[in-house]
Formats: structure tokens, C-alpha cells, sequence
């Protein structure tokens, strides 16, 4: 999964990554080239008191140096802009991806999940590139150089490395195999914290109401243990690598020292070979250090990929016709044929049988119990979730066979909980219509009751929203969703209980305006009041995701007993009849 990420990723960056290898041998042979300019100096310079030749072999080291410094910069800056842009491709890819999903996708994963896997993820594998670019690069030139250039100073030593490179890396070795599991669990830790944080901060005014702090606490405590239990088992391994490391450096060079001061005693070997190989063994053993360390990373970028991966790879079940229908007239006509719908793995179905018709000039309206399939039924309009059985038809075609943005240009939902963006009143009233102006907005705030206090807000139309519109009551963003839709000016209107937050004497003024302004379009209406659909051309009664009842007002009265259940919840049987 890792490879197959970085190389359908890093595919458009080939040059500046061919520039971080060459610039990062360069340097490398440079850093190689400096330990024998040392040994040298040692042996030719400083033993015989040759101060000229120090001077000229030094300075030869500063230029040597320079260039080392110069290339190792240079790999860095690209190294790092390629793993930068390699991030915000991944990004952009996963928010597409998410975006094209279903309800039932979204579901499956999760918001917190699909957070996670956008944002930390994606940062862990990154950090893979950046490290891979500026370490990983370097350690096998280093290490195969320093080997070369260490069996060139002296082979009598060699043995020493043969001795000190496999033991690190069957030390280091043993270590990360048992970090792997914990690093895919701490993701999983990690999502579960995020989802808790989550809840706790969308739902504070649930968690107060019902003095539930205490039990809110507990749970995040309990998700943050686990976390951090997981994160002290990963801590405890990783912090064994360093002391291992220092230990077989230092052990290897006190026998470089040991060995190699018996060799120099018996004129095997000068003093300057002796520390140009001591200092070649270091750089060896560092590069294995570096490929180490990058051996910790790979494990918990392997497991981000994974999760990367496994959203990219998750197709959305509602998926655009291969060769959509051309040519629909926009009338606004919608029928429900013999619709079902069965969630995966469900025992029965949420909807069955479900048929009716809405045409424009219309009102459908669609009551029933908490849980009948209502807002299922209203989603399937849009495509946010797709029939299992039977079609649903704008103007004539199944929505499965239009081209998606056809489809919902010709559709202005209000869903059941409002939502409003970060951004001022006007830029939440332009998801409608982009081009709208100020006009626009003005009237389709003035239908949707909602004039007055967007009037009295600071601002106005360029009046502050904060995420969710959590700065407005309920009813506000309800009724500046219904202006949102209204902007739009869609052949089909769907309200999905979009009249619950607001009082009666609102609602009925805001669709005694509406009316007019729907005149001309198909308008379908869930609602949980009788008196909200009471005037409705057409009602259509769900129980248990079967229609129960079809009809007006005063045709159900007579003949649908579960509307006559609803109407007496509600209201005296007489005084609705």
C-alpha cells in the first residue's frame, strides 16, 4: 500500500527527486572524501611538521566541506518542497474521494475517521518522504562508500565491520518488528478519541443540560487511556533504539582503538589511517542508525497508507451513469415506482412498495411516525442514497441515469438539520446560486421570514456565521436554509421537516409567502405537524416504510387510521375535521 501510494503520487515529481539523489551523492561522496584528507594530514603533515602541506590539505577539506554544505542544503529545500506538494496532493485526492461519497460511505467510516486519515495520516507518510529525501537517500551511499573507503585504509580491521553492522541491525531489527502493531493501534486509538471529542463538543448543550459532565469525562478519559497506553507501549520500544545505537558505536570504536593500536605498534598501520577508519566505521554505523530510524517510520507510514488507501480504493454506492440521459426537459415532475430500499446486511427493508407522484404547481407533503422512512424517502431524490428496488423519476428518467449536476440543479433541499457554513449570511445564501445578488438575497430572505433579523444583525447580508451557524437559534438557520434553497430557484423543492423550529404563526406567514414563489414548481414537504401539510394537495402517510394512506387532508380523516392517530396526537378529532 505504501509504495503503491508514493509512486502514483510522487509520479509528476521525478525531476526534483532525480535532483535530491544526485545533489545527496554529491554531498555523501563529499562527506567520504573528508576522514581520508584527515588520515592524510595526520600522516604527511603533523607527524613530519610539514606546516605548508597542512595549510593546502586543509583548505582542500574547507572547499570539499562547502560543497558537501551547498548540495545538502539544496537536497533538503527540494526534498522538502516535493514532500510538501506530494501532501497536498493527498489531501486533495481524499477530499474528492469523500466528497463523491454516499450517506452510506460516510457512515462506514465515520467523520472522525475520515479527520483522522485526511489530516495525521497524511502528515505520517509525509514525514516519510521528507526523511526518505534527506536521510534514507544518504545511508546506503554512506554506508557502501564508508565500507570502501574503510577496507582502503586498512584491511585488517575489516572484520570489525563485518561484526558491528549486522549486530545493530539485528538489535534495531528486533525492535521495530514488535513496534508495528502498536503503531496501527494507536490510529485506531486515535480515531476513537477524535469521535469522543467530537461528540462532546457538537453535543455541550445535551452534556449540560443533563449535568452528564461527569459521565462525558469518564468516557474521554477512558479513550484517552487507551490512547496513551498504547502510545507508552510504542514510547518504551522506541526509547530502547538510542541506547542500543550508542552502545554498539561505542563498544565498536573502543575496538577499533584496542585492535588497531596493536597493528600501529607493529607498523601494520599509521595513526592517520587508524582515525580516518575509525571515523569510517562511525559513519557506517550512523548511516545504519539513519536506515534505523527510518525503519521506525516505515512501519506507522505503512499503516497511514493502509487507511489512506483504503478510502481512495472505497468507490460511492450512488455512482453517475456511464452515458447519462440528454435532453430531460425541466418540468419538475417526480414519481416514486414500487421504490425499496434495504440497507446492506438489514433484515427488512426501510422503504417497500413505495409509489406515488408530485407534479408541479403541487404540494406533496409526507407525514408519519419517527422512523417511518421519511427522510430516507426525500434523500433518494438527490442520490444520497440509491434504490435497491423500483426507481425514482425526475421528469421521466430514473435518477441513476441523469448526469448528477443536472440532477441537482434542478433541486433545493432544505435538509432536517440546518447547516450553515463559516462565512457572512450572503456566502451561505450564494451555495444557491453563486451569481445571485444582492437583490436575489434580499427577496428570498423576505419569503423565508428571515429579513428582519439579518436586518438587525451587525453587517447585514455580510453578517458573520460561525461554523454550523452556531451563533444563530434554530429557527434562524432554518429559515436561512429555506432562503438558501429559494435562491436556487429549482424546479423541485424538498423540505425535509424543515418548519419543526419555527412557531406556528412563523410558519404559517412563511408558507403563505412560499406559495407564490413555488407556484410554479414541484414542492415536497416532510413534516411532523398536521397543520404545517394540512393544506397539501397530495399527503402520503408512511408506517413502518409502507404507505399507509394517500391523499388530502380530509380524504385521510375518513379513510387512513394512522393519519387519524397523528391528527389526534395533535389536535381534536373535531376541530380538525
Amino acid at each position: 500500500m505504501l509504495t503503491g501510494l508514493l509512486r502514483s503520487y510522487l509520479r509528476p515529481y521525478r525531476r526534483p527527486l532525480a535532483a535530491v539523489v544526485v545533489l545527496q551523492l554529491v554531498a555523501t561522496m563529499a562527506s567520504l572524501y573528508l576522514p581520508s584528507l584527515n588520515g592524510t594530514i595526520i600522516d604527511r603533515g603533523v607527524v613530519s611538521g610539514d606546516t605548508g602541506y597542512i595549510l593546502s590539505t586543509g583548505s582542500w577539506m574547507l572547499l570539499v566541506t562547502l560543497v558537501q554544505i551547498v548540495c545538502s542544503t539544496t537536497a533538503v529545500y527540494f526534498g522538502a518542497r516535493t514532500a510538501m506538494a506530494f501532501g497536498r496532493d493527498v489531501r486533495a485526492a481524499l477530499f474528492s474521494r469523500v466528497g463523491e461519497f454516499s450517506a452510506r460511505e460516510m457512515a462506514h467510516f465515520g467523520a472522525p475517521s475520515l479527520i483522522t486519515r485526511t489530516t495525521n495520516d497524511v502528515q505520517q507518510v509525509q514525514m516519510l518522504v521528507v526523511m526518505t529525501c534527506t536521510m534514507l537517500v544518504t545511508a546506503p551511499i554512506m554506508c557502501v562508500g564508508g565500507i570502501v573507503m574503510a577496507l582502503r585504509e586498512d584491511l585488517g580491521l575489516s572484520w570489525l565491520v563485518v561484526v558491528s553492522v549486522p549486530a545493530l541491525l539485528v538489535s534495531i531489527g528486533s525492535i521495530v518488528v514488535r513496534m508495528v502493531p502498536q503503531f496501527r493501534a494507536m490510529q485506531t486509538r486515535l480515531d476513537a478519541v477524535n469521535r469522543v471529542l467530537r461528540e462532546q463538543l457538537m453535543g455541550i448543550r445535551v452534556v449540560r443540560a443533563f449535568v452528564s459532565e461527569h459521565d462525558e469525562r469518564r468516557r474521554f478519559g477512558q479513550a484517552n487511556e487507551e490512547l496513551t497506553a498504547t502510545a507508552l507501549r510504542t514510547g518504551r520500544l522506541m526509547v530502547l533504539i538510542f541506547p542500543t545505537v550508542m552502545l554498539i558505536l561505542n563498544v565498536s570504536s573502543i575496538a577499533v582503538l584496542w585492535f588497531g593500536a596493536g597493528r600501529v605498534d607493529a607498523g601494520q598501520m599509521q595513526i592517520g589511517s587508524l582515525t580516518a577508519f575509525l571515523l569510517y566505521l562511525m559513519q557506517i554505523l550512523m548511516s545504519v542508525m539513519m536506515a534505523t530510524f527510518m525503519a521506525i517510520m516505515i512501519p506507522r507510514a505503512a499503516v497511514c497508507a493502509e487507511r489512506i488507501h483504503e478510502v481512495l480504493d472505497t468507490r460511492s454506492s450512488v455512482r453517475p451513469p456511464v452515458q447519462p440521459a440528454s435532453d430531460v426537459p425541466a418540468l419538475g415532475e417526480l414519481e416514486f415506482i414500487d421504490v425499496e430500499l434495504r440497507y446492506p446486511g438489514a433484515a427488512t427493508p426501510v422503504l417497500r412498495d413505495v409509489s406515488f407522484r408530485a407534479l408541479p404547481g403541487r404540494t406533496t407533503a409526507v407525514i408519519g411516525s419517527t422512523g417511518a422512512g421519511k427522510t430516507t424517502l426525500v434523500s433518494l431524490v438527490p442520490r444520497l442514497f440509491d434504490v435497491t428496488a423500483g426507481s425514482v423519476r425526475v421528469d421521466g428518467v430514473d435518477v441513476r441515469e441523469m448526469d448528477p449536476e443536472a440532477l441537482w440543479r434542478r433541486i433545493g433541499l432544505v435538509p432536517q438539520k440546518a447547516f450553515l457554513f463559516t462565512g457572512t449570511v450572503a456566502s451561505n445564501l450564494r451555495y444557491g446560486d453563486p451569481e445571485a445578488d444582492d437583490d436575489a438575497l434580499w427577496e428570498a430572505l423576505e419569503v423565508a421570514q428571515a429579513r428582519d433579523f439579518v436586518e438587525a444583525m451587525p453587517g447585514g447580508l455580510d453578517a458573520p456565521i460561525s461554523q454550523g451557524g452556531s451563533n444563530l437559534s434554530g429557527g434562524q438557520r432554518q429559515r436561512l436554509a429555506i432562503a438558501r434553497a429559494l435562491v436556487r430557484r429549482p424546479q423541485i423543492y424538498l423540505f425535509d421537516d424543515s418548519f419543526s423550529a419555527l412557531d406556528l404563526a412563523t410558519d404559517a406567514r412563511l408558507r403563505a409567502a412560499l406559495a407564490p414563489r413555488t407556484e410554479n414548481a414541484t414542492v415536497v414537504i416532510v413534516a411532523q405537524r398536521v397543520s404545517t401539510i394540512a393544506d397539501a394537495d397530495q399527503i402520503i402517510v408512511l408506517e413502518d416504510g409502507l404507505v399507509a394512506g394517500k391523499g388530502t387532508h380530509d380524504e385521510l380523516l375518513a379513510t387512513c387510521r394512522t393519519y387519524q392517530e397523528i391528527v389526534e396526537s395533535q389536535l381534536a378529532l373535531q376541530e380538525a375535521a
